[in-house]
């Protein structure tokens, strides 16, 4: 697997700071601000733009499209490059709904949400038109954000954070004292601008900017089904039982299927950290070809189909959730046959979000065994004991609930394979923990 120019995420930052807390909905400072009135501004369907491009981190740019679509926002993914499909971070293929040269300088959107990564940040920066519409977007008073490098990277680049308090990724934090105010938080507002430290702060950053498109209500409505940590930042735990050590011969070979309906978040943390990690990951399509339509319509390539993914032997097996994704995993026998094949030789497997209640619980791989879902979905579980976890972890399987614990997820099968420490690492570098 040909892995791109990612952010160096063991970096020691430049600038050292000891983030501080902030709510689900809520960052930590902000300035009051008035924003033009207009017709489109007063409908429900607010106009987003999310450029991606080669070198994206995927993990913000998909959380950022997932959570505003749960909104309801017209969400337009645009590639910076030449063709729709962009090659992100960690191997990841994301297909764009446009090319940011459809759009004119006079192109209406009620936020522009820059995604940061490695290239990605500084080919966002190079955009032309990218620049000249997050411009037009801060003359006329709209709103606009970005994390990680990007605050840095290219608003500060672009002179768009003079005299206002901004967040970014750690080892960005010097540059970023160059053209704004750097501040600790891990979502940060000043004014018309919001942003963001990392990988592990997007989904507060993505609600924080439902609240100011919809408010407060809507900001909790889609925060809920997310089932979101309490306290970001704090160290991550795990409810284990009959631990069991998981060896492998060399690097851990992780299967992740992904369908049409595929909960696009899940899926993409799943691959990103535990690429991260420098487990080999194939991610297999369940359907006739390799592109997929996920959960909150983000287009997502597979490196291979399953039928092909199905001549290797996997040390993990891992589903990520959504409605329309398990239930293609359920009517898969193949899949089906490789999961049951997986319980048999004792090797690890695992699912999330609807997975275990819609895929393992009706064949028979979860007998014996407890674990969680989707709350939701949980009335479906034989055994509901352990269900309330975040994780759960039984012997040779690993359970979770939904898009919110999916970093938790991922983590606890880092830690698995490589130990607490090089998890906890892994949970710094993203920013999910306080470094």
């Amino acid at each position: 697997m040909v892995l791109l120019h990612l952010l160096h995420v063991t970096a020691r930052p430049l600038l050292q700071f000891s983030p501080s807390k902030v709510t689900p909905l809520l960052p930590t400072t902000r300035r009051s601000f008035s924003v033009k009135p207009t017709a489109t501004m007063a409908s429900s369907s607010k106009k987003v733009l999310v450029p991606i491009a080669n070198g994206t981190e995927p993990m913000e740019a998909v959380i950022i499209i997932d959570v505003l679509r749960r909104a309801g926002a017209d969400v337009t993914v645009t590639s910076v490059e030449k063709e729709l499909r962009v090659d992100a971070c960690h191997g990841i293929k994301i297909v764009a709904d446009a090319l940011i040269s459809d759009f004119a300088n006079n192109a209406f959107f009620d936020l522009i949400a820059l995604p940061g990564g490695m290239p990605g940040a500084t080919n966002l920066k190079n955009c032309g038109t990218l620049e000249r519409l997050v411009k037009n977007q801060a003359a006329e008073g709209r709103l606009y954000a970005a994390v990680c490098a990007s605050p840095a990277v290219a608003l500060g680049s672009w002179n768009l954070l003079k005299g206002l308090k901004a967040t970014c990724y750690p080892s960005f934090m010097e540059q970023l004292q160059s053209c704004a105010t750097p501040v600790e938080s891990r979502v940060q507002q000043d004014g018309i601008v919001v942003t963001s430290r990392g990988p592990g702060t997007t989904m507060e950053f993505a609600v924080a900017l439902v609240e100011q498109l919809y408010g407060k209500d809507v900001a909790h409505g889609v925060s809920g089904p997310l089932v979101m940590r309490p306290n970001h930042g704090d160290e991550y735990t795990i409810k284990e039982l009959n631990s069991m050590k998981w060896t492998v011969d060399n690097v851990p070979q992780v299967l992740v299927p992904i369908a049409d309906g595929t909960e696009e978040m899940e899926a993409i943390i799943i691959i990103d950290v535990l690429r991260r990690a420098k487990a080999k990951v194939v991610v297999a399509s369940v359907g006739e070809k390799l592109e997929i339509l996920a959960s909150r319509k983000v287009k997502l390539e597979a490196d291979v189909l399953l039928d092909e993914a199905a001549k290797l032997s996997y040390d993990l097996i891992v589903l990520p959730g959504g409605l329309g994704g398990a239930q293609a995993f359920a009517k898969s026998e193949k899949l089906l046959n490789m999961l049951k094949n997986q319980r048999e030789s004792n090797k690890p497997y695992a699912a999330i979000c609807a997975s275990p209640a819609l895929v393992l619980e009706p064949h028979g791989l979860l007998k014996g065994k407890k674990a969680t879902a989707f709350p939701a979905m949980c009335e479906k579980l034989s055994d509901r004991s352990e269900s309330e976890n975040r994780v759960v972890v039984d012997g040779n399987l690993i359970t979770s609930r939904g898009p919110g614990t999916s970093i938790e997820f991922a983590l606890a099968i880092v830690e698995k394979f490589f130990g607490r420490n090089k998890a906890l690492e892994l949970a710094r570098a993203v920013l999910f923990t306080n470094p």
